[in-house]
């Protein structure tokens, strides 16, 4: 019997979801920070050779990040980015309040020493981490608002929460571009919530937390014609 008829298909498989997976982690950075602007079209082909991969991975990547929110598909074959407005801001912002503080009020009521230990070191992490590499900054902010929240023993809800901060990460690179915006002590803010939360006040926790995203939402709303 000829041995090469044995040969498992899975490795293939592998590699081809893993080309996809890059392309998307690429892509949407690309896109969360702006490196491809709102509402520009995405060719297959020049995205191919950006990022020096298949076209299949790519179109793939992108029909992930439609469901993303992060892309549109403008007809049978195309996509672009997805556009940013105020109304679009706006429904992020209340949809994110909404479900944060659903997930914050639960993980709190279920918190434990673990947790709490998971919340102090992610939040040491993001203040130790300089401003300057953005990317990287961003991540640790990601963190620790995710860590907040990890306690609430509902996957579906954090995965929502998490694809919201993704969508509104988008508008707060704009509005960290402001010096209006940068005058705010975020780290302070940010300090405040982590005692509340960790002191277990799921009510100050909450106000802070809200307080904390709506500060960004009247900068940003502002930014945009009606």
């Amino acid at each position: 019997m000829d041995k090469s008829t044995l040969a498992p298909t899975q490795p293939a498989e592998t590699a081809n979801t893993s080309a996809t997976q890059l392309a998307y982690q690429a892509l949407r950075r690309m896109i969360v920070v702006g490196e491809l602007p709102p509402g520009e079209k995405l060719k297959i082909e020049r995205l191919r050779q950006v990022l020096d991969t298949g076209a299949s991975p790519v179109r793939e990547a992108l029909s992930l990040l439609t469901s993303d929110q992060l892309v549109e598909r403008i007809d049978q074959r195309g996509f672009r980015t997805a556009a940013v407005s105020k109304a679009n801001f706006e429904e992020i912002l209340r949809l994110r309040c909404y479900l944060e503080e659903m997930a914050l009020r639960q993980s709190i009521a279920a918190a434990d020493e673990a947790w709490e230990e998971r919340a102090v070191l992610v939040h040491h992490r993001m203040v130790r981490q300089p401003r300057e590499d953005v990317e990287v900054f961003e991540q640790r902010h990601k963190d620790f608002h995710m860590a907040l929240l990890e306690a609430c023993g509902s996957p579906i809800l954090l995965k929502f929460c998490t694809q919201l901060y993704d969508l509104n990460i988008r508008y707060r690179y704009l509005a960290e571009q402001a010096s209006g915006y940068k005058k705010r002590d975020i780290g302070k803010e940010h300090a405040e919530i982590l005692e509340a939360a960790i002191n277990r006040d799921a009510d100050l926790a909450v106000e802070r937390l809200l307080h904390h995203y709506r500060q960004t939402g009247a900068y940003l709303t502002a930014q945009f014609p009606e």
